[in-house]
């Protein structure tokens, strides 16, 4: 019996000593809150907007990038994360890799996507393959080119510039007579000058470069995937891109390859790269480039931004890169027609020279571009930009490049520009005074 009742009153012992213990842990409550802010190194409190969810806007992006990025691509970039250096990991590296090969039309071996945007892949190659007082010439005829030369001032090479206006392009013949002059080790040329819309002829430039001992760098950001480039065909030693425009990736990582000459000057080198993030020699390794059985730490690359990456590569090769091109340049034909019809001229007269993914107009006349642009962001929900760098007040830019390369997407900037020109004042020239 006394079993049975020490049995029966356990539990309500339990609840008893649950109650009372309920009751003082909410009497001291208050003073321990006390005792924790007394106690407490943080001064500064939570931020309001941190206590806030996260609020992103729907954008149409018809502006020179980034641009929309296709369901497909948001959905790998959300994958579960893995190791950066786990065995699974290399092999989507592998495949980012083969994938750079096929869109650069290149056999390189030293073919690799940097952690960074296309500033990355930018700095790499002048880093890697230029020393300290060595002569490089930079073709500047947009904002790329001034870029360019400003990195490889910085790092103290001695930089030569040939100049034109936003839009302008430079002749073979042009081009050889200043690689004769300042005999540089680098050349630098824009493909895609986005700031223009203008894609520049690269044919007989690599060999220029060879006949007279020097690298040939590229630019590709704003064209790759959009107008036809053949790194191994046209002799090109440096080709880098972004993943942000025609490849439909989000912003982050930035395909790069280097030729057998290009490797050859980057690896004799007398000093060490100004950068140990960009140096090849360790990223050589990281991407498994070099010839070693084990790929060391160097850095964590972005996981996730390679997962897209690796999908953005695989939808151009299973749609065909030339099939690409050929839509690009559609789609940019029916654009041009359609802004011809808005009485709207286009900034590159020269139809061959005009960059299929991001097309310049002239601002109209009477009108303030940041105006229309602006009417177009708050009535459509839609990007155009003005020019940049030495464009800016000259141009305005439509990019329709990879998931957005669409007639219908046309149709949309057509519509908006429409609007904005009907509804932003026009303003009347002032006549000069008769003297």
């Amino acid at each position: 019996m006394q079993r049975a009742l020490l049995r029966r009153s356990a539990p309500l012992a339990q609840q008893a000593a649950a109650a009372f213990d309920s009751q003082l842990a909410a009497r001291s409550a208050p003073l321990l809150q006390r005792l924790d802010r007394s106690m407490s190194c943080v001064t500064i409190p939570p931020p309001a907007c941190m206590l806030r969810p996260l609020e992103v806007p729907l954008r149409y992006l018809f502006g020179p990038g980034p641009s929309n990025v296709p369901p497909r691509i948001l959905a790998a970039q959300g994958r579960p994360i893995i190791g950066h250096l786990h065995p699974e990991m290399y092999t989507i590296m592998n495949d980012i890799q083969r994938g750079i090969q096929y869109i650069f039309q290149t056999e390189n071996n030293m073919t690799i996507a940097m952690s960074g945007s296309g500033h990355a892949a930018m700095e790499c190659a002048v880093f890697n393959a230029v020393e300290p007082g060595e002569s490089v010439l930079v073709a500047v005829n947009g904002i790329w080119g001034e870029r360019v030369a400003e990195i490889a001032e910085r790092m103290g090479a001695n930089v030569h510039r040939m100049v034109k206006a936003p839009g302008g392009y430079f002749s073979n013949k042009e081009i050889e007579q200043a690689v004769k002059k300042h005999k540089p080790v680098l050349f630098f040329l824009t493909h895609g000058e986005s700031s223009a819309g203008l894609c520049h002829p690269v044919d007989g430039i690599g060999d220029i470069c060879r006949k007279h001992n020097c690298l040939f760098l590229v630019d590709t950001v704003a064209s790759l995937g959009a107008a036809p480039i053949f790194m191994d065909k046209q002799n090109i030693d440096i080709l880098y891109s972004g993943s942000q425009k025609a490849l439909n990736a989000p912003p982050g990582t930035a395909p790069i390859s280097f030729s057998e000459r290009a490797c050859h000057k980057m690896f004799n080198r007398k000093t060490k790269p100004v950068s140990y993030l960009f140096d090849m020699t360790h990223l050589s390794n990281y991407w498994g480039c070099d010839g070693q059985p084990a790929r060391l730490y160097h850095h964590t690359g972005p996981v996730s931004g390679f997962f897209a990456l690796r999908e953005s590569l695989a939808i151009i090769a299973e749609k065909g890169l030339e099939e690409s091109w050929r839509k690009h340049k559609e789609v940019a034909g029916y654009l041009y027609r359609g802004l011809g019809d808005l009485g709207l001229k286009l900034f590159i007269p020269e139809a061959d020279l005009r960059l299929p993914s991001v097309t310049t107009i002239a601002i109209p006349d009477g009108y303030n571009w940041r105006e229309l642009l602006a009417y177009i962001m708050k009535h459509h929900q839609m990007e155009m930009t003005g020019g940049l760098g030495p464009s800016i007040g000259m141009v305005i830019r439509i990019g329709l490049m990879g998931y957005n390369c669409e007639k219908s997407n046309v149709d949309m900037a057509l519509h908006a520009l429409a609007d904005a020109l009907k509804n932003c004042k026009k303003r009347r020239k002032k006549k000069k005074k008769k003297r």
